[in-house]
């Protein structure tokens, strides 16, 4: 006697059944237009892999193209390059110290492709009453900062990111978008010292905490040492080191092809 279990019960178990499969035919053997659909499937499969390869293959190539380097522009006394040019695509991310000039600089040379925090907590701001602390609303205000930034990348333009330095994983986030669609992410680091950048955080009417503003001077010193040595952060294609004098001749971050 043979048992045949059908149904939900199959379904639910996982025990293997053999099934009648419309326009088969006898000894298992597969009718003309069931054949003809999995040779059209396997091909259509066989098609997405060869397609997955060269998108694969060309990522590859322009990494190896831009290589990995690092552009030390510190004290050169106000004389370094006015612009810096990157590949069409790539994820520049500006770090440094809270009041280091971060914002400043992105909103003079992003020119519109600019994604910063600062401007996500001002519009939040700009709609709540006056007399909520900003600690009772970053969690919301940090998330659409997030999703803003998630749809930037994802458009697949250049684009400008203002980092705090704490936030490694953030870094780690880009790194793979970027690299998935071929391009590279590019750190700019403000290297000031503390006493300006507190006075920066004076002039502006915002300032940290203690805690918080040791948080950042150690995340911030890693990445600088880290860089010195010639051995770039994780994820990152280049490192370029800006003082506020190399930071204040800069008018313009570009994006265009790379042979």
């Amino acid at each position: 006697m043979t048992i045949r279990h059908t149904g939900p019960y199959v379904a639910n178990t996982g025990i293997p059944v053999r099934r009648a499969v419309a326009g088969a035919l006898p000894g298992g053997v597969a009718a003309p237009d069931q054949a003809r659909d999995r040779a059209c499937g396997q091909r259509h499969d066989r098609g997405r892999g060869q397609a997955r390869e060269a998108v694969r293959d060309r990522a590859r190539a322009r990494t190896r193209r831009r290589g990995r380097f690092l552009r030390d522009l510190r004290g050169r006394g106000g004389h370094g390059p006015r612009v810096l040019t990157f590949a069409r695509g790539d994820v520049v991310v500006v770090s440094g110290l809270p009041g280091a000039g971060k914002s400043t600089l992105m909103s003079r040379v992003a020119g519109g492709r600019a994604v910063d925090s600062q401007d996500t907590r001002e519009r939040w701001e700009a709609r709540l009453p006056r007399f909520l602390p900003y600690a009772l609303y970053r969690p919301f205000a940090r998330l659409a900062h997030y999703a803003g930034l998630r749809r930037a990348v994802r458009a697949g333009a250049g684009v400008v990111v203002h980092d705090c330095g704490t936030q490694s994983w953030v870094r780690g986030w880009l790194a793979r978008a970027a690299r998935r669609r071929g391009a590279g992410l590019h750190l700019i680091l403000l290297d000031v010292d503390p006493d300006t950048a507190l006075a920066g955080q004076r002039d502006r009417g915002r300032t940290v905490s203690g805690y918080a503003f040791a948080r950042h001077r150690r995340a911030v010193g890693r990445l600088v040492r880290t860089a010195e040595t010639g051995a770039l952060p994780r994820g990152c294609a280049s490192v370029t080191l800006l003082d506020r004098e190399a930071a204040d001749v800069l008018r313009r971050i570009g994006f265009q092809d790379i042979a």
